[in-house]
């Protein structure tokens, strides 16, 4: 068992159990810690596995009672610190959730050298006295809100990017769509392609990955629907692509979309709902951001202008 008291950011520290008599320590990470070989030979390399307290190799066994003490220390990232917008929603010793603002990356690239989430980040924990490795579990476009996931150590990352694969991560989101959506509900299951490598815009086509969008509707205005939108798969702008191939694409959406921008100055998506298994202890997480402000303008304006068409 996770020795509660002993869990750091970098370290964890596991009491071997009476079912784990004579197993070796190999045995033991990947079947009860979940380890990952990749992980795995990282620390052989560093000599970062103990049992109890002595610097021991994979082949040794182990029995009831004693303690292996794993080390996950490695160089940090080297963003520039800036103080950015870096809203915590959930954080614990694995990991950072925050509620992205619109309008910013989240990792540098060429560019958006800086000003970025990971910018953020890196003075966020600057701050606290850390300094940890920048992960990102999901992914979110420069002009979507909501829940993002930092991982603080390999060994979370590792763990949630196993989940992700295994669909046991409920991603939700919120988006408001041109026209009305007739359905109450739905599911959109159409394969997503890239038809370039250079090519930014995805498009649906057999020749995609497979790709599985659940829609509810919310609310219904003169000319738009609110929906809540549920991710089966994760592919690049599934949800802007699904929405567009239904006839109904996101209201700002000037990829996928309308161009004019006349109701909102980005596309109206946010990642709204957020449930996984915390990485060591796998206790449920629920993590919910509330609609940003340029969201709920927007919908108090449709429905405004759904009640005036009605006079």
């Amino acid at each position: 068992m996770l020795i509660s008291d002993q869990q750091t950011e970098q370290m964890m520290v596991y009491q071997v159990e009476a079912e784990d008599h004579f197993k070796t320590i190999k045995q033991v990470l990947k079947t009860r810690l979940d380890f990952s070989s990749r992980l795995l030979t990282k620390l052989k390399k560093d000599k970062s596995v103990f049992l109890n307290d002595e610097y021991v190799k994979y082949h040794e066994e182990v029995k009831e009672g004693d303690y292996i003490k794993i080390l996950m220390e490695e160089e940090p990232n080297q963003f520039t610190p800036q103080d950015i917008p870096f809203h915590v929603i959930y954080e614990d010793v694995d990991v950072i959730v925050i509620n992205k603002q619109p309008g910013i990356v989240s990792h540098p690239t060429k560019s958006h050298p800086i000003y970025t989430i990971a910018n953020a980040a890196s003075y966020y924990l600057q701050k606290k006295g850390f300094e940890y490795r920048i992960r990102f579990v999901n992914r979110l476009d420069m002009d979507t809100s909501g829940l993002l996931v930092i991982a603080k150590n390999p060994y979370a990352h590792h763990v949630l990017s196993e989940q992700m694969q295994a669909d046991l991560v409920e991603k939700r989101y919120i988006t408001f769509v041109e026209g009305i959506v007739e359905a109450d509900a739905g599911t959109i299951d159409a394969p997503i392609h890239r038809p370039t490598e250079d090519s930014i815009k995805r498009v649906v086509d057999e020749a995609g990955q497979a790709s599985i969008t659940r829609y509810k509707v919310l609310e219904r205005y003169e000319n738009a629907t609110m929906l809540e939108v549920e991710l089966l798969t994760g592919r690049t702008h599934q949800i802007r692509v699904h929405m567009n191939h239904l006839g109904h694409s996101i209201i700002g959406d000037t990829l996928y979309g309308n161009p004019d921008g006349k109701l909102i100055g980005r596309q109206a998506l946010h990642a709204a709902y957020l449930k996984f298994y915390q990485p060591r202890f796998k206790n449920e997480i629920v993590v919910k951001a509330p609609l940003p402000d340029d969201l709920a303008e927007l919908r108090e304006r449709l429905k405004k202008e759904k009640v005036e068409d009605k006079r």
